[in-house]
């Protein structure tokens, strides 16, 4: 099946793309963090991200997050303007500051607007778009009632996460509601949520043989081989998945500190890399000094010890 990378804020940017398609590889398509307005513009930072030359031959898709219509509009206007003709639009962020804003699972509470949403993707004729969803905010029907809508719709595909939005990611994804969904979807479905081994995804994928692929996040960030190894049939050994953990890192601290300017900012987002990273391949109190050192001549000399 196809591996998609879910967008993470703060981790799955464009520096973080570049390289592990580069150094990993395995991945059907990188989906950016969210495009959001702010202050009535596209967020400087977001702008940044999904500008062309910095994800110039990678598989690479752009996300909006919108409350309404008008918000989806003016973002989709925005990426279209920049040759974009692949868009996906979230509609599962479960984070609060989008949630009770009407935005990401919290759209999900408002139909109405789904369906402005929805049908303004139809007038843009010369763009693919994609939903990435959870089964509701509070309630798995706020979901399911929206299925004869995402059906009608002329949507490339649907990833969805089988958790509320209100649960974020504490207990499991709810298997049975992704059957009954994706029992009633008539487009082509990606799971998301919780796989991290091999044998996550090959549970999904006996379960569902005829997903359209799975998305992974924060299985990717801890073990960036998993795409790779699942291609390939065989599961790395530690060292090798070891060593790939720290070209990526080398290439991002280089990459940054071309970037990032000041020590303690530089630090800071470095840090970042390892707030994922399994914690069967590292040293558990190696990884504590990496992640709480104050200065990066400390931090860089951890990184050495990482065997």
């Amino acid at each position: 099946m196809n591996i998609y990378f879910a967008p993470l804020q703060g981790y799955t940017e464009d520096t973080y793309r570049r390289l592990h398609h580069k150094l990993a590889g395995g991945i059907t398509e990188y989906v950016s963090p969210f495009v959001r307005l702010e202050h009535g513009g596209i967020r400087s930072k977001d702008a940044r991200d999904v500008r062309p030359e910095f994800n110039e031959g990678i598989p690479f898709t752009p996300q909006v997050i919108a409350k309404d219509e008008t918000e989806f509009r003016t973002l989709v206007d925005y990426l279209s303007s920049l040759g974009y003709r692949r868009i996906d639009c979230n509609m599962g962020c479960p984070f609060p500051l989008q949630a009770r804003h009407g935005r990401g699972s919290g759209l999900l509470q408002h139909p109405d607007n789904v369906a402005a949403i929805l049908h303004a993707m139809e007038t843009y004729s010369d763009i693919r778009f994609s939903v990435k969803m959870r089964l509701g905010q509070d309630d798995i029907n706020e979901g399911l009632q929206l299925i004869p809508l995402l059906n009608a719709a002329p949507l490339s595909h649907i990833t969805l996460h089988p958790r509320l939005g209100k649960d974020q990611y504490k207990g499991t994804t709810d298997l049975n509601a992704f059957s009954t969904f994706a029992q009633a979807i008539a487009h082509p479905l990606i799971y998301n949520g919780d796989v991290r081994t091999l044998s996550d995804i090959r549970r999904i994928e006996t379960l569902h043989p005829n997903l359209e692929g799975i998305m992974i996040g924060r299985g990717l960030l801890a073990r960036p081989s998993l795409a790779a190894e699942y291609h390939s049939g065989t599961e790395w050994e530690p060292q090798r998945r070891i060593s790939l953990i720290k070209q990526l890192h080398e290439g991002y601290y280089e990459s940054l500190s071309h970037i990032i300017p000041g020590e303690a900012q530089l630090l800071s987002k470095l840090q970042t890399f390892w707030d994922y990273t399994d914690e069967s391949l590292v040293d558990k109190k190696l990884l504590k000094r990496i992640r709480k050192t104050g200065s990066l001549r400390n931090y860089l000399s951890a990184i050495q010890e990482i065997r």
